[in-house]
Formats: C-alpha cells, structure tokens, sequence
C-alpha cells in the first residue's frame, strides 16, 4: 500500500520512533514526578530530555514553555478556553481546522465569545493581511491562525499577522499542525504567543502527543485539574509551568517517541524534508494539470506560499468514490472536507470535498507516477 495521508498522520514511523517508544514501555513506566525512588526519576529524565529537544527545536526559551498535550486539538482547545474571557473577540483565517472553530463556535453559543473570519486570499498575502485588520475591533483579544492549510496547503503570512496582533496589543495563537517539522518554526525570532503541535504528523511520533509552546502571552487557565506532583497540599492548580497544564500521568511512550522523531528531523533537516516532499507534489501537480477531468484548487505549489500538501478532484466524480476506488488499487489518501469546511466553503469545494495528497520524507517519486497511473485510469474507466 502506497500511503499519502500523512497529513493525517504520519506513516510509516522511523525506526528511532519506534525504538524509543519500546525503550520507555520497557524501562520507563513508573510515573515521573510522583515518587523518589529511582524508577520515577529515570522517567522523570527522560521527560525532561524531550522537553530540552523540543525547546531546543522550536527555540523555545524555557523546558517550563514546553507543554506535553495529548494532541493539537487539546493544545488548542487548552489556548481558547483557558486564555480567553467574557466578552473577547476573537479573529481566525478562512481556512481553519474544526480544532479551533468548534470551541470557538461553542463559546460563542454560550454567549461568552464573538469571533471573525478573515478571508484568505491565496497568492495576495496583502489582501489576507488588510482582511484579518479589518476583522480587528476594541474587543478582540486574539488572532488564531493555522500556517498552512490541512486541505490546500495554503501557507499564510504568520509572521506578518503576529505583528499586526502585537502592533494592537494583541495575543497571536499559531496552529501549526500541518507545519510543525516541515516549515521552520523559531519562537525567538517569530515571537508567537502560543504554538500548538501535533506530535502524530511532520513531527513524526506517534498517536496521542501533541505540543503547546508557550512564548510570554497571557496566563493560561488549566483545561484539565488534577494531580500534578507538586503543591499535592494545595487544592488549587500550581501556578507554573509545565505543572499548571500537565495534570495527571504523561504519556512517557508517547512524549519518548516524540522525541525519536525530533532527532530524526534533526538528522535529516527541516528544510530538506520540505524539499523533497514538496518536488514530489510539484511532480503530481504538473502531471495532474495536463490530465483531463482534473479540477485543481491552486496555483502550482511552491515552498513559498505553500506546505506540501495538495487537493484535487475529478470532473463527475465525487471524491469519496475516488477514494475508495484509488484504495482497492493500492493508494491511501483522503478525501471529504477533512475537518475543515470553511476551507472549502473559500474553495467552493464544501459540497464536493477534495482528494487531498500528502507525501512525507519517505514518500518516492515512483509513489507518485503509480498514483497518477491509478488516476487515469479511474478517468479512463468512469
């Protein structure tokens, strides 16, 4: 099976991931923090070990700015609820996860919120820029944006909104799960408030581990309460980090996993895993822009504007019947409105979904002419 979800998650694992997952269920299942015998303590280091990896990746500036999540949607949900307040205004891209608009949706619901969507204007970053300014009123307190759509790869102009927020005293949130491991992120130099990550994606660990990077920005209220290690005495949550945001038993197999991806990363390098992967969806762009019945959704990919991940669909077809026909003949992707409806709803494509590809750093140009075999013949066939 060639696989081309990995937008979804990651697949295959590399094999430090894979060691290192094994390495904590076979030495590292006591509960760090929580005892002072020698058991904890090795987990408790090998806890912190990633939590000096992950710093170290993201330049972040403390181990304490790093939060181990169960994903970024807990990340995420962990920003909205636990920053904003009674009668905050928030402003989102046009392109963003079910992640971000379903709490902001119920929030608004209950009456607490107001938030706005900014359009995305693909290929102007001018124009993306002067929408989310106009969004921007006395009220609003953040701007939540994701760095490259999950559904078109559209990359937005992060760094300019960050500040633009800041330029009106404003908190910026990044949502980087389609980015984080892919597209450089530098909490030093970018200066975003809040950064939530998957662990499962470009990361390369395993289900169930995500990240929030704080960097300065506004206290956070706990979305979860409970044990923590520390201050056992005091019914309140701790009010530091990572404590005040870590209740309950880490996932030590999941957060050791993490950090074998982040060394194979490492090793391999952000910009040239985003090379490769973004030449193979050059190949299946060009390819599939000279194929008939092919409807594409943007200008020809490019590191510049865009994350490697690219949409499609075929004329008379819907795209969960090309799905599944590409799945009987060896090819995984995904196809429907991948959580994200506004995104296509910008697209025009909310009532059809996308078949969406994405490549990882194991992905071969060989992968991509046989998907493109299977596409035409589903074209010659239907």
């Amino acid at each position: 099976m060639i696989y081309l979800d990995n937008a979804a998650t990651t697949s295959p694992k590399p094999e430090i991931v894979i060691k290192e997952v094994n390495r904590a269920l076979r030495h590292y299942s006591a509960n760090p923090g929580r005892g002072g015998h020698s058991p904890s303590l090795a987990a408790a280091k090998a806890v912190f070990q990633t939590r000096s990896l992950v710093k170290d990746f993201f330049h972040a500036s403390s181990e304490e700015n790093v939060i181990f999540t169960s994903g970024c949607t807990h990340s995420l949900n962990t920003v909205i609820k636990g920053v904003l307040k009674q009668g905050d205004h928030v402003v989102i891209s046009s392109l963003e996860h079910n992640a971000v608009l379903r709490p902001l949706y119920q929030l608004s619901q209950q009456g607490k919120i107001r938030y706005s969507i900014a359009k995305v204007t693909v290929g102007d970053d001018d124009a993306t820029i002067d929408a989310f300014r106009s969004a921007i009123n006395q009220h609003t307190r953040m701007l939540i944006c994701t760095h490259a759509s999950n559904v078109f790869g559209v990359r937005l102009p992060v760094e300019r909104l960050c500040a633009l927020a800041h330029s009106y005293g404003i908190l910026f949130c990044l949502d980087a799960a389609q980015s984080a491991g892919v597209l450089d992120i530098d909490l030093a130099a970018d200066g975003y408030d809040y950064v939530c990550c998957a662990g499962h994606k470009g990361l390369y660990g395993p289900a169930g581990i995500g990240l929030l990077l704080l960097n300065g920005g506004a206290p956070i209220a706990p979305l979860i309460e409970g044990g923590t290690g520390s201050e056992s005495a005091n019914l309140l949550m701790p009010d530091f980090y990572p404590d005040r945001l870590e209740s309950g038993t880490l996932n030590i197999p999941g957060i050791c996993g993490l950090g074998g991806g982040i060394r194979f990363i490492g090793q391999r390098g952000v910009n040239k895993i985003a090379e490769h992967e973004m030449r193979l969806i050059r190949m299946l762009y060009r390819n599939l822009s000279d194929t008939d019945r092919i409807l594409l959704y943007t200008p020809q990919p490019d590191l510049s504007v865009s994350a490697p991940v690219l949409s499609f669909n075929i004329e008379g077809a819907d795209s969960e019947t090309v799905s599944e026909y590409l799945n009987r003949h060896g090819v995984a992707v995904r196809a429907g409105l991948h959580c994200a409806p506004t995104a296509h709803e910008s697209m025009g494509t909310v009532d059809s979904g996308t078949v969406r590809i994405a490549p990882s750093v194991f992905t071969t140009e060989h992968d991509i002419r046989l998907l493109l075999n299977a596409v035409k013949n589903f074209i010659h066939s239907s």
